[in-house]
Parts: C-alpha cells; sequence; structure tokens
C-alpha cells in the first residue's frame, strides 16, 4: 500500500522524533534504548509514532540511520564541498580528524546496522549511498587540483577518491577498536601527500 505524502508539518514532526531518536540511541545504545525512551525524548505518543513508523522500531532504526549517515557527510561540511586547494583538501583533513576523534571509539551508524541487520530492506542501500556520494566529493575535489595542475595532472580520479575513501575507513575502523587515531591521521597524511605529488606540475614546491 503506497503511503500518503507527508505535509510539512508532518515532514518537520517526523525529523523531529528521528532527530530525538539519534540522540537516545547515541546515549542510551541501540540495544538498550526503547520506543518509550523515544517517546519520552520527543514527547510523542505510542499512536503519533506508529503513524509516522507503521512498520514500528526497525523502520525508525533505518530512518536513523539514514539520517546518522546524512551527519558522516554534513561534520565534514562546508570543507568537503568545497575543495578547490591542497589548502582546502588540509582544512578537510583537519575536520575529519577532529569529526572521529570526538565520536571516538563508537560508531552509532554501525551499531544501527548491527541493530536491524544488512539483510533489511533499505539497510545496505544507506551505506551504498552514503559511500557513493563521499566518494563524489572527493573525486570533485580531486578534479579542481588536478585542473590547476598543468602537465603532470593525470590520474585516474575515481580510483583515487575510492582509494581515499577506503583509506579512511580502514584508519576509522582501526581507530574504532583501539580508540587511537594515529592510523587514520596516516591514511589522511599519505593519501593527500600521493596525490599532490602527482597532480602538481614539476617544479612545484614540495608539501611541508
Amino acid at each position: 500500500m503506497q503511503r500518503k505524502e507527508l505535509t510539512a508539518k508532518g515532514k518537520a514532526t517526523r525529523r523531529r522524533i528521528v532527530e530525538g531518536a539519534a540522540e537516545v540511541l547515541r546515549e542510551q545504545g541501540v540495544g538498550s534504548a526503547t520506543l518509550e525512551d523515544v517517546m519520552a525524548r520527543t514527547g510523542t505518543s505510542k499512536s503519533q509514532l506508529f503513524h509516522y513508523f507503521p512498520d514500528g522500531k526497525d523502520e525508525l532504526l533505518l530512518a536513523v540511520a539514514r539520517f546518522e549517515a546524512e551527519q558522516v557527510l554534513e561534520d565534514q561540511q562546508p570543507y568537503l564541498g568545497r575543495i578547490e586547494s591542497w589548502e582546502d583538501w588540509a582544512r578537510w583533513r583537519d575536520v575529519v580528524i577532529t569529526r572521529y576523534e570526538a565520536q571516538g571509539d563508537t560508531c552509532p551508524l554501525g551499531s544501527l546496522f548491527l541493530q536491524v541487520g544488512r539483510s533489511t530492506p533499505g539497510a545496505r542501500a544507506i551505506v551504498v549511498e552514503l559511500m557513493q556520494r563521499w566518494q563524489e566529493y572527493l573525486a570533485a575535489g580531486i578534479r579542481a587540483v588536478r585542473a590547476a595542475g598543468g602537465p603532470r595532472a593525470e590520474a585516474d580520479v575515481d580510483t583515487r577518491a575510492a582509494a581515499l575513501l577506503a583509506a579512511i575507513q580502514g584508519g576509522v575502523s582501526i581507530l574504532l577498536s583501539t580508540g587511537d587515531s594515529a592510523h587514520l591521521r596516516a591514511a589522511l597524511d599519505q593519501g593527500i601527500a600521493d596525490l599532490r605529488r602527482d597532480l602538481e606540475p614539476a617544479g612545484a614546491a614540495t608539501p611541508r
């Protein structure tokens, strides 16, 4: 059955519930938080909650997962969306490290997927979309510096963007396991240094 399109007020209410649920899940953990906790935080009744999430907790968890995926990119803005120079790459790098150091050894998005399971309809699509959008931003940044790079500015942009994203994810995984951001820092620094080495014209100043 096709669901009715929400009004602007309905969309705002639904988003408020999702944001409130995200706060509860971050504070209490996905396994401990209940729908009652979400209702108390957001000031909604059970009937109102199920009006916006007819399939119950799993549907709400997927909505929160999508919200958390959006936050991954939003937390990197405006830097991720306007990488046009090596200075911009450095600013973006600092924002990424700060974000994940603040997050520490817990991952709200990862915890959500452990709860709902990647086989749940729509779950895998959220991760795929997140990675595609993130990679597209990185590819745009590579194209921007390549356009200004001159004769040496040759690179497989999509492959480079994919490799940098994979390096970041590896560094984040180690951070989640150890609480140490050293590998994330190394992955970003080496990835950007490799890009700069390959894209800058011969004779350009060596990065500090």
